[in-house]
């Protein structure tokens, strides 16, 4: 099982972003590379609080991991798990201010301080529909999404500006002596390259919208509003030296016609007649995985839950698979003819029309209990 985010930043659940800055930055510098070479350890805590802070830095991400824990970004090798070096020091390099010679994270291109940066190309974002049985499931979507890719023909140069450092090197003199600073490079946007070349069809960066076929695959028991993460099929990076952005994937669950959700549980509404409850029957009925028929016995009393186990959601943690909790309702005829009537005139002092609840008949509250327990 994955460790807490919060345990392994050290802060608390209450922690404020800026004490989870605090924190992330602490345990990031004490676990640097460059401080422990060659240690492996080391370096998968310097991995484990990079994926902390990217989830606990953004609102949204803290919010569903404070609901659904791991389970919100996991799975299909999609989320937070996926972050590799480079996206770490392209993306919280500028934390580490001047704990690194003053240049903060160069990536992996020049080493560190004053160093070339990885810059990281933007984000997409789309939504997926997906009905209940592929939630169920699991499906593979083949989703047409425009990028911003580095058009053909493209070609690069070192940027005169900073050569090629993707930084500027700036020092003042003040009453405290000479103090140096490091800015990025308005020039290249720090990429440390500009446009030597580009096709007519191209924008001032280089690039061109084109359109490509991704598939992306789902796993099961995925919720509505779960966000998976697709790396490397965002937009291109301008220059020549960047890494692709991420596609990230919203999921939407459509309703389904007659199973509701309730976490990994559904629940179906039977609706039998008179006859057959005192009778019993068989009916057939809907699941995710298709059609099953379930028996129904002789004096089966309406508020009844059949519970067919396994036959729900599977845990997106693989933690198992809810059940399908079968609610029977028995119909009470609004009209009746005037034999149906004259027959349950008579027999509304029979014995064996009277109600009589024995223990196994358990109450309302009762079966609620039971039904979340």
């Amino acid at each position: 099982m994955k460790e807490d985010f919060y345990e392994i930043l050290g802060v608390s659940k209450n922690a404020t972003a800026a004490e989870i800055k605090k924190a992330y930055r602490k345990k990031a510098i004490e676990f640097h590379p460059d401080k422990n070479p060659g240690d492996a350890k080391a370096e998968e805590m310097f991995k484990k609080a990079a994926e902390a802070y990217e989830v606990l830095s953004d609102p949204d991400k803290k919010a569903k991991y404070d609901q659904f824990g791991h389970q919100a970004f996991e799975g299909g090798g999609f989320g937070s798990g996926s972050m590799n070096m480079e996206d770490i020091f392209s993306q919280f390099g500028d934390i580490f201010g001047s704990a690194f010679g003053g240049g903060g994270f160069s990536g992996f291109s020049g080493g560190f301080g004053g160093g070339q940066r990885r810059v990281k190309g933007s984000n997409l974002r789309i939504r997926v529909k997906l009905t209940l049985e592929e939630v169920a499931n699991g499906v593979e979507k083949k989703i047409k999404v425009k990028r911003k890719r580095v058009a053909k023909g493209t070609t690069y140069k070192t940027c005169g500006t900073c050569n090629g450092q993707g930084q500027v090197t700036r020092i003042q003199n003040t009453i405290l002596g000479r103090m140096q600073t490091a800015s990025t490079c308005t020039s290249c946007g720090g990429t440390g390259q500009v446009i030597d070349k580009k096709p007519a069809n191209a924008d001032a960066q280089g690039m061109i919208l084109s359109e490509e076929t991704v598939a992306i695959k789902i796993p099961a028991g995925v919720v509505d509003g779960m966000q998976l993460k697709v790396t490397g099929k965002g937009n291109d990076a301008p220059g020549g030296n960047g890494i692709s952005g991420d596609l990230l994937v919203a999921i939407e669950e459509l309703p389904h016609p007659t199973l509701q959700r309730e976490g990994d549980n559904l629940h179906y509404d039977l609706y039998i007649s008179f006859s057959e409850a005192a009778l019993g029957t068989s009916k057939e009925i809907d699941t995710v995985t298709g059609k099953v028929r379930i028996k129904i016995d002789p004096g089966t009393q309406s508020g009844k839950i059949l519970r067919l186990r396994k036959k729900g959601i599977p845990g997106i943690n693989s933690y198992g698979t809810g059940d399908l909790l079968v609610h029977v309702n028995v119909w009470t005829p609004k009209t009746l003819s005037k034999e149906q009537k004259d027959f349950f005139e008579s027999m509304m002092d029979d014995q064996h029309f009277a109600p009589n609840p024995e223990k196994e008949d358990k109450s309302f509250f009762e079966k609620v209990k039971d039904m979340f327990s």
